[in-house]
């Protein structure tokens, strides 16, 4: 009797007084003892509401239907598909919304549409990947810092693909420390990349030239990243390196001569198409056949085998324990020795040279900076002349 009542008296009242009892009656929806009956008549109304010319009617069930696990599903879906005012609170919270219902908002929906869902508690996998996949930058900013989504490996280097060039988008993903290390090295390469650009549209650098200082950028942060990374992460760094024409034998030389076996290990590994522990084994033969099989089966130019071999060489009479840096950093007496060796070598070719002098400076300006930064932290420490003298 209540709700037929409602539903002659509405048909006349006013758009604020309607809304509000929208409101009510959608409450009553859900806490109130409803006869069947009622229950029913109160369903119908609702639903009837939903074709209310005003907004405020349809806004006021959606702030109350929202969160409610309750509510009445088709309502909860209509409202889904309401104008963004409306729809902005049911797409954020109701748990009444399947995967595929939120994959096709995604796909059809305004930014701010694919904002709200992507700010979701428990967002699956599938629906992060339409997000990753189509979503706008913001979107993609949402899904990132929404610590409740889970995103699949080819999400995160979807959204890199798409939105990396962007600050904001490099920022929020860089500070995520479960971040795997193909996408960290992917993002390095759009901000290496878009780095190049702008110096060469300001005049600064030459195209070769800074083409040549992101390609170096490119290689010390592969190996930087690599010395963070272990197991499948690692793996998934060298596939995504080979994928995209980074894994290349001067790559793979910087990181011998910066003490990450790991990497290198890896990286031949997946060259040569073998297990990581037969690589592992014969690296460690002293006789050096088996490193050149490998080196030849990894498709590496015979004019770098000198260097590898004498690299390998050092690291096994000296070590990579308690050396500066950790596996991140060229090591000074290996970079000279195998420069030693390959300026005498006939086979050793002209841009190998190049490349380890280049490896060489690298190495000794950054051992002359951590000396320095040594030599500071140990003034810090220091008391000064005067105090000595006071004592």
């Amino acid at each position: 009797m209540i709700v037929r009542q409602f539903i002659s008296w509405i048909r006349t009242a006013p758009a604020g007084e309607r809304a509000e009892a929208t409101r009510a009656l959608a409450r009553a929806w859900l806490i109130s003892d409803l006869t069947e009956e009622d229950r029913t008549a109160a369903e119908g109304a609702l639903l009837m509401l939903l074709d209310d010319p005003s907004p405020l009617v349809r806004q006021a069930m959606a702030e109350v239907f929202a969160r409610s696990v309750e509510a009445p599903a088709a309502i909860v879906q209509a409202l889904s598909l309401d104008q963004p005012s409306i729809a902005l609170p049911v797409l954020e919270y109701s748990p009444l919304l399947i995967d595929a219902d939120l994959v096709d908002i995604v796909a059809t929906g305004a930014s701010d549409i694919q904002c709200a869902i992507a700010r979701r508690i428990n967002l699956p996998p599938s629906v992060s990947a339409a997000i990753a996949e189509v979503g706008s930058a913001a979107a993609a900013l949402e899904l990132i810092e929404n610590a409740h989504a889970e995103l699949a490996p080819f999400s995160w280097d979807r959204i890199v693909e798409r939105h990396g060039h962007l600050a904001a988008i490099r920022e929020a993903l860089l500070v995520l420390e479960g971040l795997p290390a193909a996408t960290r090295a992917a993002l390095v390469a759009k901000l290496t990349d878009t780095l190049a650009q702008f110096v060469v549209a300001r005049n600064w650098l030459s195209a070769d030239r800074a083409g040549r200082l992101a390609n170096d950028a490119r290689e010390r942060s592969a190996v930087n990243i690599a010395a963070c990374s272990r197991g499948k992460d690692m793996q998934g760094l060298v596939q995504h390196l080979r994928a995209t024409g980074q894994l290349t034998a001067g790559l793979i030389l910087r990181a011998l001569l910066s003490g990450n076996l790991e990497l290198f290990e890896s990286s031949l590994a997946e060259l040569a198409d073998l297990p990581l522990a037969r690589v592992t084994a014969l690296l460690h033969d002293r006789g050096g056949a088996s490193v050149q099989a490998l080196l030849i089966r990894a498709g590496f130019p015979e004019s770098t085998f000198g260097a590898f071999r004498v690299a390998l060489e050092v690291s096994h009479e000296t070590g990579y324990v308690d050396t500066l840096g950790g596996a991140a950093s060229l090591r000074r007496r290996m970079v000279e020795r195998v420069l030693t060796h390959c300026a005498t070598d006939r086979q050793a070719a002209e841009p190998l040279l190049i490349v380890l002098r280049r490896f060489a400076t690298e190495s000794a300006r950054e051992e002359a900076r951590t000396f320095c930064d040594e030599l500071v932290a140990d003034e810090a420490f220091v008391p000064p002349a005067r105090d000595l003298i006071a004592a």
